[in-house]
């Protein structure tokens, strides 16, 4: 079960998360605090797999807390939760390693989404530590076995991506990085087969081929719509902080930056259901480059 502290001087506030953490059967609350000293020895003792913090606090800011439980060895996930707007502020919470940052005044439907992902990747992380270890076991008895750990570290090279662009935990994901295992299995060159014929690959590690066809468009439409979830991930970086690294580093080298510029701006003027092109050949293709990097 998924245990998480809350860190916030308003005690409403508090209450609400918490109302919606067991309402929603999310995990469970091992601890709730003003802050200041008590919140990290509370922290530090249970070690709780989710901290939600306000960012303005009395004692210690919810930025400064970060980097002082870090420094200290804490590892789990941070979900910062303000009302505040200032983009500077925002962008520096997420370089010392918030996940999500959370608008006040609280909505239950964003709380439980953003938990939801989080619970996602948390359960992701704890199957490949697991994974980690069965095949540590395994050579630690039969050395001879260790040629046979490519294919994993190629599922890690892709979910280390993935995680960073913020879809790990869509369903499209898997699909991906199963492309990816394909092509390196077979060896293409470093130019990708039509999209057609690796959706086709694809489809046939799940189904025979009478339903092929449906497989296929199905996903299809799984690897374009997660595709189309990083690209809004990116560009919610970009608003908030044009310098963050993730940001930099991804933009505009997995999407057409103009792409990335138009989300942007539907998003700056609170444009809803709008449709952003995205070149899904592109993105598929410089993860299966920057892939054979990583495992080389």
């Amino acid at each position: 079960m998924i245990s998480y502290c809350i860190v916030d001087d308003n005690a409403a506030s508090r209450r609400m998360i918490e109302n919606i953490i067991e309402d929603c059967a999310l995990g469970k609350v091992i601890g709730s605090t003003i802050g200041g000293r008590e919140a990290i020895d509370i922290i530090l003792s249970s070690k709780p797999n989710v901290i939600l913090i306000d960012l303005l606090m009395p004692e210690l800011d919810g930025i400064e807390m970060i980097k002082e439980l870090k420094t200290h060895g804490y590892n789990g996930k941070f979900i910062m939760i303000s009302q505040i707007n200032n983009k500077e502020m925002v962008g520096e919470a997420y370089k010392v390693g918030i996940e999500f940052f959370i608008h006040k005044p609280i909505n239950s439907i964003e709380v439980e989404a953003v938990l939801k992902k989080i619970n996602k990747q948390l359960s992701l992380d704890q199957s490949i530590v697991a994974i980690k270890a069965s095949l540590a076991s395994i050579e630690s008895m039969q050395p001879a076995l260790n040629h046979n750990s490519s294919k994993l570290s190629v599922m890690e090279a892709v979910q280390h991506i993935l995680k960073d662009l913020g879809v790990l935990a869509e369903k499209g994901s898997k699909d991906i990085i199963i492309a990816m295992e394909l092509l390196i299995q077979k060896d293409y060159e470093r130019e990708l087969p039509p999209l057609n014929e690796l959706y086709k690959l694809v489809a046939q590690r799940f189904v025979g081929e009478k339903n092929i066809i449906k497989e296929k468009k199905a996903i299809e439409q799984r690897v374009r719509r997660t595709i189309g979830v990083a690209l809004k991930n990116i560009a919610s970086i970009g608003l908030t902080d044009y310098t963050h690294p993730k940001f930099e580093q991804y933009a505009s080298l997995f999407f057409e930056f103009q792409d990335v510029r138009n989300k942007m701006k539907a998003m700056e003027s609170n444009q809803k259901n709008t449709t952003t092109k995205v070149n899904v050949k592109k993105f598929l293709q410089v993860l299966y480059l920057e892939t054979l990097e990583k495992i080389k």
